[in-house]
C-alpha cells in the first residue's frame, strides 16, 4: 500500500487533455403550431448575450497563445497520450539535434500571458520532456519559449519569452472561491491544434479531486485538491488554456477530461485560479514548489468502516490506514490501521486514528484534510491534528515535511 497523502478513488477515463444552450418549451399538442416571433426583449437578452461573449473573445484571446512542443524520444518507446499526432502540424522552426537511437515527437497545448515579463502559464503535463518549446500568438508572432518553473503536483509550468506581442496583455486573475455552481464559464484554447477556439458552458461542479502529475516513490499519484468542473467543451489541445469568467478573468487552467472515447464527453477540469495566484510566483522564483506531506494513506469514514471499528453512525472523518517510516505522521505518533475486515468482498484495513480535525478545520472527509495541507500549510510548519483513538480524543502535533517524489 502506498505510504503518503494521496486520493483513493480512481477515473479510469481520465485524460488530460459545450456550447451551452438555453431553453425553455414546454410540450405542444400535435396540433397546435408555435406562437409567433419571440418578443423583442427576449432577443434583445440574446443578442446580449451573444455582443458579450464577442467582446470577451476580442479580449481575451490575443493572450491565449498555442504551446507547440518536441520531445526527443528512444526509438521503439510507447507513444505519450500526453501528444496527440496533429494532422498538418507545421514544421519546427529551427534545426534539432540529430541523437542515434533517438526519434523526434511533435505535440502543442494552450497557454495564456500571466505578467507583461513575458511570463506564461500552461501545464505541467504539455511541456514535460520537453527539447524544445515555441509559443505562438493569435497575430502569429512565434518565439522560442525558456521554461523557467515546473510543478507536476499542480500540473502548473511557467514560460517565458522575449518580447510580447502589443496585443498580448497579461489575463488577470479571479478569485476562484468565489464561484458559484451554474455560473457561465468560457474556455479558449487550441483544440486539436484548432488555434484560438472559444467554448461556452457552466461550473458543473466545484471541490474535485484530479490525479497531479507528481508520483510516490511507489507510483501511485498525489492530487491536486478543490479544481473546477465545466461542461465547456475541452479537448487535446486545450490543455493549458484558461478558463475565463464573463469579466475576462482567468478562474482555472484547462487541465483534464473524464472520457470514455477520449475526447470531450461532457465532464472537463480545470486547475483553480487561486492555486495558480500562489503557486505560479514561487515557480517564477525558484523554479519549483514545495509541497507539504504529512506522511499517511488514508480514507473517509463510510458507514461500513464505522460499524466496523464500532463508530457512531454519524461520525465524520479520516481513517489513517497507512503511516510512511520515518515521515511526519510517524514522527508525531500517528497510529495506522492493523486489523482487516472484509467490507463488500474487499479487504480493507481498519482500527487507525480516525483525523477529526485539523488545528481550526474540521475534517469530514479525505479531501477536506487534503484541501487544507494544500492549501493553508506550507513545509515546515508544524500542524495540530485531533484525533480519534480507541474511543478517546486526542491531540498530536505534526512538523509537515516536503513530499517526496519519484522523481
Amino acid at each position: 500500500m502506498n505510504k503518503s497523502l494521496r486520493w483513493r478513488t480512481t477515473l479510469p477515463g481520465l485524460l488530460l487533455i459545450p456550447a451551452l444552450f438555453l431553453s425553455a418549451c414546454s410540450a405542444l399538442p400535435a396540433t397546435q403550431e408555435p406562437s409567433g416571433p419571440a418578443a423583442p426583449s427576449q432577443v434583445r437578452v440574446v443578442e446580449d448575450r451573444g455582443e458579450r461573449l464577442a467582446d470577451l473573445y476580442e479580449q481575451a484571446s490575443p493572450s491565449v497563445v498555442n504551446v507547440q512542443v518536441v520531445q526527443v524520444i528512444e526509438i521503439g518507446e510507447a507513444p505519450s497520450d500526453l501528444f496527440p499526432e496533429i494532422p498538418g502540424f507545421p514544421d519546427w522552426p529551427f534545426e534539432l539535434p540529430q541523437r542515434p537511437g533517438k526519434q523526434y515527437r511533435y505535440g502543442q497545448g494552450s497557454g495564456f500571458v500571466y505578467d507583461s515579463n513575458g511570463h506564461i502559464v500552461t501545464n505541467f503535463h504539455v511541456v514535460a520532456e520537453a527539447e524544445q518549446v515555441r509559443v505562438v500568438f493569435a497575430d502569429g508572432t512565434s518565439l522560442q519559449a525558456e521554461i523557467v518553473g515546473t510543478d507536476p503536483g499542480s500540473d502548473l509550468a511557467v514560460l517565458r519569452v522575449k518580447g510580447l506581442p502589443e496585443s498580448a496583455q497579461p489575463l488577470p486573475l479571479a478569485d476562484s472561491d468565489a464561484l458559484r455552481v451554474g455560473q457561465t464559464v468560457v474556455a479558449i484554447g487550441n483544440p486539436f491544434g484548432l488555434q484560438g477556439t472559444m467554448t461556452t458552458g457552466i461550473v458543473s461542479a466545484l471541490g474535485r479531486s484530479l490525479p497531479s502529475q507528481a508520483r510516490t516513490a511507489s507510483g501511485d499519484r498525489f492530487n491536486i485538491p478543490n479544481v473546477i468542473q465545466t461542461d465547456a467543451a475541452i479537448n487535446p489541445g486545450n490543455s493549458g488554456g484558461p478558463l475565463l469568467n464573463l469579466n475576462g478573468e482567468v478562474v482555472g487552467v484547462n487541465t483534464a477530461i473524464e472520457s470514455p472515447v477520449r475526447q470531450f464527453a461532457g465532464v472537463g477540469f480545470a486547475v483553480p485560479s487561486n492555486t495558480i495566484a500562489r503557486i505560479v510566483p514561487v515557480l517564477i522564483e525558484k523554479g519549483r514548489y514545495e509541497h507539504p506531506w504529512l506522511g499517511i494513506a488514508g480514507m473517509t469514514l463510510t458507514p461500513e468502516v464505522r460499524e466496523a471499528m464500532d463508530l457512531e453512525a454519524d461520525q465524520m472523518g479520516v481513517l489513517v490506514v497507512d503511516i510512511t517510516k520515518d515521515g511526519p505522521a510517524d514522527h508525531a505518533g500517528l497510529r495506522g490501521s492493523d486489523k482487516q475486515v472484509e467490507i463488500n468482498g474487499r479487504t480493507l484495513r481498519v482500527g487507525g486514528d480516525v483525523i477529526v480535525r485539523i488545528d481550526d478545520q474540521e475534517v469530514r472527509r479525505f479531501d477536506d484534510l487534503l484541501s487544507y495541507l494544500f492549501e493553508e500549510t506550507h513545509v515546515g510548519q508544524t500542524v495540530r491534528l485531533t484525533v480519534l483513538r480507541e474511543g478517546d480524543t486526542q491531540e498530536l502535533s505534526v512538523t509537515l515535511q516536503e513530499r517526496p517524489s519519484a522523481e
